[in-house]
């Protein structure tokens, strides 16, 4: 058998390739990095955004197809034919962003934001979640049925934790220099379902052995849900075991939010929502019980993250604005380059 994920060395796809490789699968890895190929997983260098690049993929027929990519809607169009003459089984990663709010826990054919949204300004703002929803009606309208919809959630790693809509560079960063953390006491009441990328990509795996989920889709979530206020609890017990001090965190009006994020939906049409899943109809493939509790898959990976302190680039303007509100002053020498050093100034004292 042979696999080939695209873009497949994020939250979920890292965890997927060694659960491959352990089963002895072959598996070959779209990346635009140069890594270390081992004995059943070899990385394809390269831009999977480019048709050129894509093409030379495809010169083989893969048993599955995984995508993690991220598209617009025309680079979906454009590659979506191709992806599919190309497999015997594609999946497509959705998100289950783009189901609207709902009172009682989601299942599969819950509404979807693209379907029940009234607001134009949302419905024309190519928003994340709407982009998903419309690559996902070339499939539910489509003849074919050599491909599966998986709409994972609020998914963490080793390399990616969330508060709220803050990634780990917005809110841990901040801890970990001694800073007071920004949050969103609206948002922090709110029900939401976190999912170690472990456990979505054994889901993932045990679909792969029944070729009776095509045309099918299936929200890969844990089962149990906490609140915010809960997740953040976790958060700073496992930072006070690590470093000896809690965090301090400041809470903010969704006005205040808003001004540190570019675009206002994934606050509106997301996080304000409460998100929790049934999931009974993966539960027929592999027992959603025994996913990892939230306390446990978070210390696992907080930890990890906590002794290899990796981060991505900092936001320095959104961290003068955090800084502005909670009254603190970040190390000039933290600050990479006079130009942002310069904005880091002025969005703090001036802006």
């Amino acid at each position: 058998m042979k696999v080939l994920l695209i873009g497949g060395t994020g939250a979920m796809g890292k965890h997927l390739s060694k659960i491959l490789s352990d089963n002895c699968i072959e598996t070959f890895v779209t990346t635009r990095k140069h890594r270390i190929d081992s004995k059943y997983i070899k990385y394809m260098v390269g831009n999977a955004l480019e048709m050129e690049f894509l093409k030379k993929t495809m010169n083989t027929k893969w048993d599955a197809i995984v995508d993690f990519m991220l598209y617009s809607s025309s680079q979906f169009y454009e590659r979506i034919e191709l992806l599919l003459n190309s497999t015997t089984h594609y999946f497509y990663i959705s998100s289950s962003r783009v189901y609207a709010n709902s009172k009682s826990k989601i299942i599969e054919s819950s509404p979807r934001l693209l379907d029940h949204a009234q607001d134009e300004e949302f419905l024309n703002s190519g928003e994340y979640s709407l982009q998903k929803a419309e690559q996902e009606n070339y499939f539910l309208n489509a003849t074919r049925n050599n491909w599966t919809i998986i709409r994972p959630y609020i998914t963490y790693s080793e390399e990616r934790l969330q508060l709220g809509v803050f990634e780990k560079e917005e809110w841990l960063y901040r801890a970990l220099q001694g800073k007071t953390i920004v949050f969103s006491k609206e948002i922090a009441r709110k029900k939401t379902t976190l999912t170690y990328g472990l456990d979505v990509a054994n889901a993932i795996y045990s679909l792969f052995r029944h070729p009776e989920t095509k045309g099918q889709v299936y929200h890969i979530t844990q089962n149990n849900s906490n609140s915010w206020n809960e997740i953040l609890a976790i958060y700073l017990k496992i930072i006070e075991e690590y470093t000896g001090k809690r965090p301090r965190v400041l809470d903010i009006g969704l006005n205040e939010l808003k001004k540190l994020k570019p675009s206002p939906y994934s606050i509106t049409k997301d996080r304000l929502y409460n998100r929790e899943f049934n999931t009974s109809k993966i539960n027929e493939y592999i027992p959603i019980d025994n996913f990892t509790e939230a306390y446990e898959g978070i210390k696992i990976c907080l930890n990890e993250i906590l002794i290899n302190k990796k981060f991505h680039k900092i936001n320095w303007t959104a961290e003068a604005k955090k800084d502005k509100l909670t009254k603190e002053i970040s190390k000039i020498n933290e600050i990479p380059g006079l130009k942002t050093k310069l904005r880091y100034l002025y969005y703090r004292f001036l802006g």
